[in-house]
């Protein structure tokens, strides 16, 4: 593509969803013009946010050639979900429900956005997520989630995804806890072992978190402990918010920088771009463009 296109973007679609509780509310953003067929990156937000999220990252992506559908999960602030509500504890596997159910709807999604129908590439298909969005995305690539014992749950991996970008994603569990995190989140406690899809892994040298003990390395691990193609992104003075990947001027964003913000928007989908095999060369471009660069370093494997 010469350059970006206009978007169109709908929502609420809302998908059915028996024994979720509440059907899935998805937003669908794709180019208004032009035909197919278009990869489809499907995100998780991170916690507490919703489908009109990630604007920032999600638009860009769009405007260069994707369909990307924002599911809003159950932890979202806009369904005020209570703490005591019996699907608490299964939210983290109801997100993976979600994304998956997000891939069975692609039909009825596709059909809910005036001309897309039969323009979206069912073989080029990523998922991409933030924080906890980014340990959700992470499982369909086949990450596992450890009980008490250590032992790994279920594989959830699905064959229809074939590359992953995670943004500030969780470390491994056990004692790189802190005591909180342990007892409130248990379900983050990711094995990556079999992780093997390929995926960009993004992190903030400056991101402190109070649910490890450990620093700002942690948020490394989805890259260190995998097999695999992988890359990794470490974007210098970045905190969790990535320079406000969640939007423009969102509370969470602690570190807000548009350069930083700018640089996420063109090297992920250079990524994306080559880890579906739309296309090779702008990833070797941004590759090479970061070589020396103040904002981050960049190192791949495989």
């Amino acid at each position: 593509m010469s350059g970006p296109t206009p978007v169109i973007s709908v929502g609420p679609v809302v998908l059915p969803a028996p024994g979720r509780g509440t059907d899935l509310h998805v937003r669908v953003s794709a180019p208004a013009t032009g035909g197919g067929p278009l990869p489809v990156v499907v995100f998780s937000h991170g916690f507490g946010e919703s489908m009109d999220g990630y604007a920032p990252l999600a638009d860009h992506w769009a405007a260069n050639g994707f369909v990307v559908v924002r599911p809003t999960h159950l932890d979202s602030r806009r369904l005020g979900l209570a703490p005591d509500d019996p699907r608490t504890p299964e939210i983290w596997r109801i997100r993976v429900d979600d994304l998956v159910r997000v891939l069975d709807g692609l039909d009825a999604l596709e059909a809910a956005v005036p001309g897309l129908a039969g323009r979206s590439d069912r073989g080029r298909v990523a998922v991409a997520g933030h924080s906890w969005g980014a340990q959700t995305a992470g499982t369909l690539l086949g990450a596992r989630v450890l009980d008490a014992d250590g032992v790994p749950g279920g594989d959830l991996a699905d064959p229809r995804v074939g590359a992953g970008v995670l943004l500030a994603a969780a470390g491994r569990g056990g004692v790189d806890l802190t005591p909180f995190a342990a007892e409130h989140f248990p379900f983050m406690n990711p094995d990556f072992a079999g992780m093997a899809a390929p995926a960009l892994v993004v992190a903030g040298d400056d991101d402190h978190s109070q649910l490890s003990v450990r620093g700002p390395d942690w948020w490394t691990d989805a890259y260190h402990l995998s097999p695999g193609r992988k890359s990794l992104l470490t974007l210098s003075g970045a905190h969790h918010s990535l320079g406000g990947v969640s939007g423009y001027g969102a509370a969470e964003t602690t570190d807000e920088s548009p350069e930083r913000v700018a640089l996420l928007q063109r090297l992920t989908t250079a990524y994306l771009r080559d880890a579906l095999g739309v296309e090779h060369e702008s990833w070797k471009r941004e590759c090479a463009a970061l070589e020396g660069s103040p904002l981050g370093r960049l190192e791949s494997r495989g």
